[in-house]
């Protein structure tokens, strides 16, 4: 079941989302059987950067009914707007209009997130680990946390800002086509943005300006590995067989540190798996997250486990 999110900044310029949160406040201890039937479970699914909310838009056909999708967009998205620049932006930030939604719907939420909105996603569900229900993340961009683990860390932390600093080099001097090439070519193989369409890549550099804002959220976020200790819901990450070295090593990261988690890879895909391996995808997070709900197995939906 998907509801449409109107968006609104407040007076501080904070995107806002309003929410039929009422219904859910009525809930009480003696509603618990049956309850999914009357109140559907909530899912809040965070794009990756240069998408949107949209890019989730198919993901409540396949959690069916007894699911209700929230695809807030994120700051720099056409229905939000620029961040504001009153201050360093940071990934708590960005994370802020998503906890007021998580409060605002006073249920256990399912997370998920791709990419950035990964990363956004641990950032919630460390705030409010008891309003959680499960986290389902592909390949979260917790670049902060490679600078945490020693050499090979050091290694992968300095691939990251390497690109980060080529697309801001870009921005800096006009030459946004090829800063959002670099980008693009980065997470999806050479001649990934050639092959892009003339609409999407005009998006993409209309975006573009967020890039640097995003890397640096990323990157600077003082989260410890230890802390997302406190995240003790049941959490699935997925990542591509072809994943960059950066998210491959996040990946195991969380999964060693996560209490109750599980590693899964998708043969044949990449960073934009989501996207270019959609079926899979989704069907692996609508298992996640009924077992999560229903406290069953998952379904064996990728067939190469990590180890």
């Amino acid at each position: 079941m998907a509801r449409a999110i109107s968006n609104r900044r407040s007076s501080e310029g904070i995107p806002m989302h309003e929410t039929p949160s009422s219904r859910w406040s009525e809930r009480t201890a003696g509603d618990d059987a049956g309850c999914l039937s009357r109140f559907p479970a909530p899912v809040i699914a965070l794009h990756c950067s240069g998408a949107d909310g949209g890019q989730w838009r198919k993901l409540p056909g396949v959690l069916g009914p007894r699911y209700e999708v929230f695809t807030p967009s994120f700051i720099g998205c056409a229905d939000i707007g620029p961040w504001t620049g009153e201050r360093a932006f940071t990934l708590a930030d960005e994370a802020r209009a998503v906890i007021g939604l998580v409060d605002a719907l006073a249920a256990p939420v399912h997370l998920v997130g791709h990419s950035y909105g990964g990363a956004v996603a641990l950032k919630v569900a460390s705030a409010r680990p008891s309003a959680i229900a499960s986290v389902t993340l592909y390949e979260p961009s917790a670049f902060h946390l490679l600078r945490q683990v020693g050499n090979r860390g050091r290694s992968a932390h300095a691939e990251i800002e390497a690109i980060a600093s080529a697309i801001g080099a870009g921005l800096v001097s006009g030459a946004y086509q090829s800063a959002a090439a670099q980008f693009v070519d980065y997470w999806n193989g050479a001649g990934a943005w050639a092959a892009l369409r003339p609409a999407v890549r005009d998006a993409l550099i209309r975006w573009l300006p967020k890039a640097p804002l995003d890397f640096r959220a990323l990157i600077e976020d003082t989260t410890t590995i230890g802390s997302y200790g406190r995240i003790s819901c049941p959490a699935h990450i997925l990542r591509g067989e072809y994943a960059r070295g950066p998210s491959r090593l996040i990946a195991e990261i969380l999964a060693r540190t996560l209490p109750r988690t599980t590693l899964d890879v998708l043969p044949g895909a990449g960073h934009m798996g989501p996207v270019t391996h959609q079926s899979e995808v989704y069907a692996c997070i609508a298992g996640y997250i009924r077992a999560a709900t229903h406290s069953e197995r998952p379904a064996d939906h990728v067939r190469s486990k990590a180890a």
